[in-house]
């Protein structure tokens, strides 16, 4: 763990928040001795209750004041450690003082927003200068984006291992059960909110290459629809029943696709990519997958129009509302990703993992991102700017998720 000087290795940014603790729990358990990490936020009393919850181990962690609008503050703040995790979202409302701070200081940063304008934004204000000071800026590093984007990776590597071509057309099936919490709910609100004021950024979000460092040279690969109902025979031979669409698949898909043109299209420059979601094999799974897409669709138009969205505002979480204990402990994830090579061999890649995929497991990806940081900041894809999890930690980040108890593996069908 190489010393900057810094008096703090990771802050915790929104420690009092629902997955702000579970992130802090995972990290009172598990980060080696000797890490000095923070809990951030702008309650001192909240911060002092979540630091005597976590136990022995984050008695002595120091609570760092700063409240997301205060320049001044978040720029000590990110004085103050090598790296900053964040879980204080929407990021497109409380996000953008720490990035750039964060740029400004030389300190990594890693979050987990899934607001495809945000992240559009960050790329556009502070890749070049993170790029120039050495720092990585590593946006959606929760369920959203970790498991498609290393899936990818590593789906990626097999097919390069055995010499068997580029990857074409690539399906990410998921499956899972666990629960929604409000700060989902309230970054939804606030991506349809940024859309409905100017029709340039709905066209920008609607782009699949929306997250490209140069949407110019994106290859033509014709529509990319993310709200299609799938048959599984169309995704692989052994994929039975009909899929619905994701509902993150709208943003992981873009992330998948930064990191592929991060690497010069090193995926291939065929590699076309989507995201679609289990709803069974039975001879009803049409009928549930055409269910599912009715309720998405319904939900954002819901949250786009005043008289039902006052409606919805009472009936969906709040923020800082999550799942029970119960629903995180038997909740679980699994991403099967399907691709087809140039050369016609068939390849699979899995992730999956325990718990609750947007909390419990969350904190676990967020966790291993920002250790991986810490720990081996020099063993990383020497790559900097606003990256994606897979250009920014690559390997080292599946080992150490392998190490945490999540499936990564990938093989020839």
């Amino acid at each position: 763990m190489a010393d900057s000087g810094r008096e703090l290795d990771l802050v915790i940014y929104g420690a009092t928040g629902f997955v702000g603790r579970l992130l802090a729990d995972y990290l009172a358990r598990t980060a080696p001795d000797g890490i000095r990490i923070g809990l951030a936020g702008r309650s001192q009393a909240k911060l002092e209750a979540t630091r005597s919850a976590l136990g022995a181990r984050a008695a002595d962690w120091p609570i760092v004041l700063a409240e997301s609008s205060d320049a001044v503050a978040i720029a000590e703040l990110v004085s103050r450690t090598r790296v900053v995790a964040t879980t204080v979202g929407p990021y497109a409302k409380y996000g953008a003082e720490l990035v750039a701070a964060c740029v400004a200081a030389g300190t990594d940063y890693v979050d987990l927003t899934g607001e495809v304008l945000f992240v559009r934004t960050s790329i556009d204000a502070h890749h070049d200068k993170a790029r120039a000071n050495g720092v990585k800026i590593v946006h959606s590093c929760g369920y959203d984006s970790i498991p498609s984007d290393l899936g990818v990776h590593v789906l990626h590597q097999a097919v390069q291992a055995d010499n068997a071509g580029e990857l074409t057309d690539t399906t990410l099936v998921a499956s899972l059960s666990g629960g929604v919490s409000g700060g989902t709910i309230d970054s939804l609100r606030t991506q349809i909110d940024e859309s409905r004021k100017d029709r340039a950024l709905r066209r920008l979000a609607a782009s699949p290459y929306s997250l490209s460092p140069d949407r110019t040279k994106e290859p033509d690969l014709g529509r990319q629809s993310d709200v299609a109902v799938v048959d599984g025979a169309d995704i692989a031979p052994q994929v039975r029943g009909w899929k619905a669409p994701f509902v993150m698949g709208s943003y992981n898909t873009r992330v998948v696709r930064r990191s592929n043109a991060l690497q010069g299209w090193a995926y291939g420059r065929k590699f076309k990519y989507r995201e679609v979601m289990s709803v069974g094999d039975s001879r009803l799974s049409r009928v549930y997958a055409a269910g599912v897409a009715a309720i998405l669709g319904g939900l954002v138009l819901g949250l786009s129009v005043p008289p039902t969205r006052y409606v919805l505002d009472r009936i969906l979480p709040a923020p800082g509302e999550g799942p029970s204990e119960k629903t995180q402990r038997n909740g679980y994830f699994a991403m099967d990703i399907y691709t087809t090579t140039t050369t016609g061999a068939r390849y699979a890649a899995r992730v999956t993992a325990q718990g609750d995929p947007g909390y419990r497991a969350t904190a676990v990806l967020l966790g291993e991102a920002a250790l991986s940081l810490v720990l081996d900041r020099d063993r990383l894809p020497d790559e900097a700017g606003v990256l994606t999890p897979a250009t920014a930690l690559g390997d080292v980040l599946v080992e150490r998720l392998r190490g945490a108890g999540v499936e990564i593996s990938a093989r020839e069908l």
